[in-house]
């Protein structure tokens, strides 16, 4: 699932001149226009990027490399899935794609996308992080290669802590995050807001016990929820939404939790950085008072474990002119773009050994410090299925609400392995 972080900003469509010079690996590519220049179609994603920094991307492209033109077209999210699946199996397919991470498998498994997996050490692979690399890849290949990511972390009311002396950098552990947020929960003050379906942070917790969501036996997949493991995670989940007073039966988006914390009653929220930006939107008076810190772990030797959403390139098996295309993901991939994405976007770069270009911005490199520990759902086709009914909801509340949760965490189980199973 490819999680959408920013609000309103504002992609221009465009078509220019970029380029870039294949490599002597490259077979020549076919459709050449006028000068020897090659032009390639290019699917990006509404809001991934600014048109600032698209922009500035194009102008430094073409500068240098003056050989292919790009033709940019920017998708929406909805129904992306059907749109790609359909371009995959034509004889038009775009050259680049902007996939959200988790998606890889679904277009892999068909056989559209290129095997990208013998340029995995020349676009520095070694150092991607694992949240965005092994979603990208299936059936041992790699075709999607990280584009950029984002994680939750901890957005908290820097007043408030300092009222209740509470030092949010010392905040290493569950148990401290805890104690902390039972300080805070008072009369008027709600200690975190965390509604009862949050699934994605269910999920860094349940990763943390040494859980999954699903596991894999025998070409067979089986949901996980009812593992010891995985109870332990919904037992400190259930344990840190009852400080405060987040809805049972609803996730973040219902009602937006950056409008809950906006109201000035809440000292906590677990979200991508960029709630915070939505939360001083909406009440100007909290501009200054919100900070961030990495969602903490069972020890302080580790940060929580955090679901890791964004965006990998794929480049279709269709192309012909794939040699170009690669040219562009190795370009946007790289080092340069990536540090000057990550500043402009406040994104992880995708790769660790990059983590010290966002050290100037606060949220991200919150973000990055739990990026270390970042994972994907489950990397096949079939969990798409389960997203779509998302048993994992209704067990959260089922449980939040007094149900017993050895037998809730049973009859999700069996849900989930339905779910991922119905198709084979």
């Amino acid at each position: 699932m490819k999680l959408r972080f920013f609000a309103g900003v504002s992609v221009l469509v465009m078509t220019a001149g970029l380029s870039a010079c294949s490599s002597s690996s490259d077979t020549a590519d076919s459709g050449s226009g006028s000068g020897g220049s090659t032009t390639i179609d290019v699917w990006l994603m509404r809001d991934s990027v600014s048109a600032q920094f698209q922009n500035e991307f194009v102008k430094g492209f073409e500068s240098a490399h003056p050989d292919i033109k790009v033709k940019v077209q920017i998708q929406e999210w909805d129904g992306i899935g059907e749109k790609v699946t359909a371009a995959l199996a034509s004889n038009d397919a775009p050259n680049v794609i902007e996939t959200g991470n988790t998606q890889v498998a679904q277009f892999a498994q068909s056989g559209g996308l290129l095997d990208l997996s013998d340029k995995v050490d020349d676009l520095g692979g070694k150092t991607w992080l694992k949240g965005l690399a092994e979603p990208g890849a299936y059936d041992g290949k790699q075709y999607g290669i990280p584009y950029y990511a984002a994680n939750r972390v901890v957005i908290y009311r820097t007043d408030l802590f300092k009222q209740a002396g509470i030092d949010a950098s010392a905040i290493k552990t569950r148990d401290q995050w805890i104690a902390a947020t039972k300080k805070l929960n008072s009369v008027g003050t709600q200690g975190i807001y965390l509604p009862g379906q949050s699934w994605y942070a269910l999920a860094g917790f349940v990763w943390d016990e040494g859980g999954d969501l699903a596991t894999q036996s025998g070409g067979k997949w089986k949901g996980a929820l009812d593992t010891p493991e995985a109870i332990a995670g919904m037992r400190f989940y259930e344990q840190l939404q009852a400080l405060g007073k987040g809805p049972k039966d609803s996730d973040e988006a219902n009602p937006p939790q950056a409008d809950v914390m906006a109201k000035g009653k809440v000292a906590q929220v677990i979200s991508t950085p960029g709630g915070a930006n939505v939360v001083v939107q909406d009440n100007p008076a909290l501009k200054g008072k919100l900070g961030f810190f990495p969602i903490p772990g069972k020890t302080a030797a580790t940060p929580g474990a955090v679901f890791t959403g964004g965006s990998d390139l794929v480049i279709p098996t269709a192309s012909t002119k794939q040699g170009a295309a690669y040219t562009f993901v190795k370009e946007l991939t790289g080092d340069a773009w990536q540090k000057k994405l990550a500043l402009a976007m406040s994104y992880v770069p995708n790769r660790t050994s990059l983590a010290s270009a966002v050290a100037s911005d606060p949220g991200a490199a919150a973000m990055a410090v739990g990026a270390a520990e970042g994972h994907a759902t489950p990397n096949t086709p079939g969990w798409a299925a389960v997203e779509a009914k998302n048993p994992i909801k209704d067990y959260m509340t089922a449980v939040l609400t007094g149900g017993d949760i050895a037998k809730k965490a049973a009859t999700a189980s069996d849900a989930i392995t339905e779910a991922m199973n119905s198709g084979s």
